[in-house]
């Protein structure tokens, strides 16, 4: 007996489902006048919303990033200071150099710098700097090729000019940065070799004023023959070990004391101080009698030193010159390079709002929500016909 009520219950059950079916359409069909209207309304409305977002325009610049390969160290060098721009959460899924580069035109550093530079706490009609750089975050889509890895950067504005300035602007700013961050060992051995250039060349101009005073002092000119040989070759060989003393003390910024290269300086300056102890007190082993400096009268003497110290100063000068030439090629040798694929585009037709999207959008919450609202209504309503039945009865 139960299985032959389960089997009625299982026939019937079609039938159930199609005739609420039927019941459902036969309702909306019944009801479609404010279904219609309903719809009708809300794409009015939608219509009407769209009117008033603000329009944008979008402007698309594409570069092409230097490659992890050629430049891994540095790119793991910058890769860590990108926390330090208020990055360091967007590079977790890093996977080539551009990801590495989305990452950075993503960071707060390069962001803020855009507010500051192009006053978007005015554009964006707000208070707050961290208002304004969510503003251009948002207004900012940054995509990146998975096979080629060439970065695209897209910034939409309220004017084509703007979103053009915005994304030069990207550019500009991601390059300064890209330059500061690969601050590596050559840039660092150029940096160094630059402030002692820059203090010697003071210190050069000390010596020839000083000599100038000397000269005028005493009447004296330059001296000839073996005096002048000889405050030559000891200036040179005290700029030389000063060279050797300015590489030691910047390999040492990188390198032990038991490093080959620190051992081989180290000698070199030991050999050189004995030279120059010989050159000073005459008994050097040059074929040429050298003078000592303490036979010289003491007047004369005055002025050798003097000019001994400007020779020396010159040509200190000349090889730390040289020095800081081959660094400042070896920095721009092994600098990344960003190519710039396609420059900051001038918009010339709005990217937003989609108002055809926006009327679908509110087509179809008409649409859905009287449907409901009516099939809600006609279930209310049979709820309560069915309970003042029962009562009845």
């Amino acid at each position: 007996m139960a299985e032959h009520t389960g089997d009625q219950a299982s026939d019937s059950s079609p039938e159930d489902i199609s005739f609420d079916t039927a019941a459902l359409l036969h309702t909306l069909r019944e009801n479609r006048g404010i279904i219609v209207k309903a719809s009708v309304g809300s794409c009015a409305l939608a219509l009407a919303v769209s009117f008033l977002i603000p329009a944008k325009y979008t402007s698309q610049a594409s570069f092409i990033p230097p490659a992890l390969s050629s430049n891994a160290s540095m790119a793991s060098m910058i890769a860590g200071q990108i926390s330090s721009l208020g990055g360091g959460e967007l590079l977790g899924g890093t996977k080539n150099s551009g990801d590495l580069y989305a990452g950075i035109l993503r960071s707060r550093s390069i962001i803020s710098e855009l507010v500051k530079r192009f006053s978007l706490m005015q554009v964006y009609r707000v208070k707050k700097e961290s208002q304004a750089e969510k503003e251009l975050d948002s207004d900012t889509v940054v995509n990146v090729d998975l096979k080629s890895s060439i970065v695209t950067v897209n910034v939409s504005a309220e004017s084509p000019a703007l979103a053009h300035d915005l994304a030069s602007a990207y550019m500009d700013v991601l390059r300064a940065t890209n330059g500061r961050l690969a601050l590596g060992q050559t840039a660092q051995r150029r940096l160094f070799f630059e402030q002692q250039l820059e203090k010697e060349k003071d210190n050069l101009a000390d010596a020839e004023v000083e000599l100038k005073k000397t000269e005028e002092q005493s009447g004296l000119i330059a001296p000839t023959g073996q005096t002048d040989a000889e405050i030559r070759t000891i200036a040179e060989t005290q700029a030389q070990i000063a060279l050797r003393e300015v590489q030691l003390a910047s390999l040492r910024d990188s390198a032990t004391e038991e490093n080959p290269e620190v051992i081989r300086l180290r000698s070199e300056i030991n050999d050189l101080q004995g030279q120059l102890a010989g050159l000073q007190r005459g008994n050097g082993s040059r074929s040429t009698a050298a003078i000592p400096t303490s036979k010289v009268p003491e007047v004369q003497l005055e002025y050798v030193r003097k000019e001994r110290e400007v020779k020396y100063h010159e040509a200190l000068f000349d090889m730390l010159s040289r020095q800081y030439e081959a660094a400042r090629l070896d920095e721009a040798r092994d600098a990344p390079v960003l190519q710039v694929l396609d420059s900051a585009s001038y918009p010339d037709a709005k990217s937003s709002p989609n108002r055809i999207s926006i009327l679908l959008v509110g087509f179809l919450i008409g649409l859905i929500g009287s449907s409901t609202w009516v099939l809600l209504r006609e279930y209310l309503q049979a709820k309560v016909a069915a309970a003042s039945q029962s009562q009845a009865d």
